[in-house]
């Protein structure tokens, strides 16, 4: 790894070169030898991200979102054509809003709400209502290939979010999430016009820089090549904290009559020091402490997370005959972590005392995914037949290490921090592996073949989805220290998919759908006899009806849908899936520009989550931890008079009372903050510049913004408390891109 990130650096910077080179190459070869300037013909090139002959969906009105996007195996589909849920969010939304991570750009998102990993800084999104980790995210349609904790926003041209069950049209997740939905980060590609942009930023406290640089060359246009790179740092807004970050990116394409290339190659190295942990709730803990004060920090000074990734993403796409068109993908990425930290269990809910501990980890990670395919279109009579036969492979060996000094406390408070010198470890600390060469610990691999017909009859009113998913998934566990196999597991499970959408008018649609999506099951060990029993992959069922309004300027979708989700019980020693998530809830989402001048994005989302047959009374039909009853989000754009040339914008979040215990006897008030924004377009000489300010929770609100569950599958012996999350301070952002 230490030889390919210099290289992917110096392949960024030799091709941005080359680029400048490249330049006045064409500029010079369009001059006549009498100086007059060549006339060129014009030509258009669709850019595409996954080597598919479609290239991106549009932007619908406004520029927001998209008037569609991926969805699965099936590919590109117009939003109001689709019986599934989903939502693309566009460049220049992740621009306007200074968005730094995926998590940035979900903040618009009335179904999902952003939380981080337990005793980690993981960023996780709840979906309606179901967690979902950032490494189980896709990149261009491959998961687990981009950064594990942390993804920045130079990476990506859009996030599109499918809201609901998908294991059909995606496959089962390395890391058993996407029970309420899937992300797909798309990335970035050479468009029609060259680029030369440098954008830099503060939030008062760091900075940033960033190049974004691309090229299309060829005759015809057909090679595209987009660079980028950038570099975060400095302080934070919370106290004492510090990140930075450095990434380099390359993304080429090729677009031939038959035969389509895509790749991407990348390197991120994201360092954090101090950042606030999450805050445990102990067992004795009888009602939730007061929200800290939203830039303090109980962090010790001398803990610290580093993460280091290098990944690539390649597609082809070949067409074997006018109707016939063959497919294949792999991707990779090598990430290794290091930390030391001391998280905070809360025990004096009053006070603020608590106790922490140290805990540093080293992991590696190695993945190796791809995908190969067909696509074929029939027609029978006036039905068309879009086929999609597909087969997926996925694999990831885990390295770890660690070192636990759990018996060795140190005081602390959440409200009046006490700072220690890093602590050496006691004799009563716990070693698994070496900290510099961390051992196999874990072998995950996934199989699967799909098929599947987008079928459209109707004069193309009706358009139904229907197939299924073979899917194997296998682990192997290895025990620390002597490296010998603890466990395997290997399961495999058939996933049905049906929906259906039908325009009752040009600008309605109503759909249903029924989809699954799959897990791996969990094990337990008797305590008695000594025998472990792991269970079948755990499945979730996804029953979805709504309907779909689209003209040309305005969109708004409403969806009602029933998930359900197998649970991992003990009761009476005896470990089983009886057990099950249920959560039912509705959806409301609108986006568009309503005049010339108003764009508007928002929604709300009711949810009733409850967890059933738990195997433990106190639990039974009590609301799941961490998932509010209702949450929305209002956002509006308001661009002035041309002559100004300034949009200003503003986006209210609210997210309603959540539980943080099983027993739903400790409750998380809820929270409202308001973010405000401005753009300003103009032109500093001959170069077109455009300024973006914004500040986030301007009212400087205190509150906690997430609560998460480490899911102790012992249900009747675990803490039944869960851990909270601080909400960021007001901070105030301000960015210029300049376009050379």
């Amino acid at each position: 790894m230490r030889k390919i990130k210099p290289l992917i650096v110096m392949m960024a910077v030799a091709t941005s070169a080359a680029i400048a080179h490249a330049e006045q190459q064409d500029a010079s070869s369009t001059q006549s030898s009498n100086g007059n300037a060549k006339q060129l013909s014009t030509i258009t090139v669709v850019a595409s991200a996954d080597a598919s002959a479609e290239g991106l969906m549009p932007a619908f009105a406004g520029g927001q979102v998209a008037s569609g996007g991926k969805v699965g195996i099936f590919g590109n589909q117009k939003n109001i054509d689709t019986p599934f849920n989903l939502t693309s969010y566009t460049n220049q939304y992740i621009q306007e809003r200074q968005a730094k991570s995926v998590g940035d750009v979900l903040k618009a998102d009335p179904s999902v709400r952003v939380g981080r990993g337990f005793g980690n800084f993981q960023e996780n999104y709840y979906i309606r209502g179901f967690n979902l980790g950032s490494d189980d995210t896709a990149y261009n349609g491959l998961y687990s290939i981009l950064p594990r904790q942390y993804i920045p926003a130079e990476l990506f041209e859009r996030v599109e979010v499918l809201k609901g069950a998908s294991s059909f049209l995606n496959g089962a997740m390395p890391s058993n999430g996407g029970i309420g939905g899937a992300i797909n980060l798309l990335p970035k590609r050479a468009s029609n016009e060259p680029l030369n942009r440098v954008t830099v930023g503060t939030d008062f406290n760091g900075g940033y820089i960033a190049n974004d640089i691309s090229r299309r060359f060829g005759e015809d246009q057909q090679f595209g090549v987009r660079v980028n790179t950038a570099y975060h740092g400095g302080d934070t807004a919370v106290d004492n904290e510090e990140a930075s970050l450095g990434l380099a990116s390359i993304g080429l394409d090729y677009r031939g009559d038959r035969l389509r290339l895509s790749g991407d190659m990348g390197y991120v190295n994201n360092r954090l020091k101090a950042t606030r942990p999450n805050v445990t709730l102990g067992a004795g803990i009888t009602e939730i402490p007061k929200a800290i004060d939203s830039s303090d920090n109980f962090a010790q000074k001398w803990t610290y997370s580093n993460e280091e990734d290098v990944f690539g993403s390649y597609r082809a796409e070949y067409d074997l005959a006018d109707n016939l068109t063959a497919y294949a993908a792999y991707g990779f990425r090598h990430g290794e972590e290091q930390n030391s930290l001391a998280n905070m269990t809360l025990t004096n809910q009053t006070t603020g005392a608590g106790t922490i501990y140290r805990f540093d980890n080293a992991r590696v990670d190695m993945v190796n995914t791809g995908e190969v395919g067909v696509r074929s279109k029939v027609n029978t009579g006036s039905i068309e037949h879009n086929l999609v036969l597909s087969a997926s492979a996925f694999q990831q060996n885990t390295r770890n290490a660690y070192v636990m000094d759990y018996k060795n406390t140190l005081a602390n408070n959440i409200y009046n921090p006490i700072q220690y010198d890093q602590p050496a470890y006691s004799q009563n600390a716990l070693f698994g592996n070496n900290l510099d060469t961390p051992k196999l610990t874990t072998r995950t691999r996934l199989r699967s073949i799909a098929i599947g017909d987008n079928l459209k009859a109707l004069d193309d009113k009706l358009t139904v989805m229907l197939g299924g998913r073979y899917q194997t998934i296998m682990q192997e566990n290895y025990n620390y220290g002597t490296s010998t196999k603890s466990g395997e597991y290997d399961e495999s499970k058939f996933t049905p998919a049906l929906g259906l959408s039908y325009k009752i008018l040009p600008e309605v649609s109503v759909y249903a759908n029924y989809i699954e999506s799959l897990a791996k099951g969990l094990s337990n060990t008797n305590s008695t006899t000594k025998e472990t029993t792991t269970l079948k992959p755990f499945v979730a069922k996804q029953k979805e009806i709504g309907a779909k309004y689209e003209n040309d300027q305005f969109g708004a979708s409403l969806s009602l849908f029933d998930i359900d989700k197998q649970r991992a019980v003990l009761e009476n020693s005896i470990f089983s899936d009886a057990g099950k998530y249920v959560h039912r809830g509705v959806e409301l989402n609108t986006f568009g520009q309503l005049t010339d001048s108003l764009k508007v994005l928002g929604g709300a989302t009711w949810i009733d989550a409850k967890q059933k047959n738990t195997g433990n009374v106190n639990y039974d039909n009590k609301k799941e931890v961490g998932v509010a009853k209702f949450q929305a989000n209002v956002g509006a754009d308001w661009k002035l008079p041309p002559v100004h040339d300034v949009s200003l914008n503003a986006q209210v979040t609210y997210t309603g009372s959540t539980y943080a215990s099983l027993d739903n006897k400790l409750k998380v008030g809820d929270w409202t903050t308001l973010d405000l924004g401005a753009t300003y377009k103009t032109q500093l000489g001959q170069t077109p510049t455009t300024f973006n300010f914004r500040v986030n929770n301007v009212f400087d609100k205190n509150y906690w913004s997430s609560v998460g569950l480490f899911d102790n599958i012992n249900s009747t012996s675990n803490t039944n408390n869960g851990y909270l999350v601080a909400g960021q301070p007001r901070t105030f952002m301000l960015s210029a891109a300049f376009d050379f």
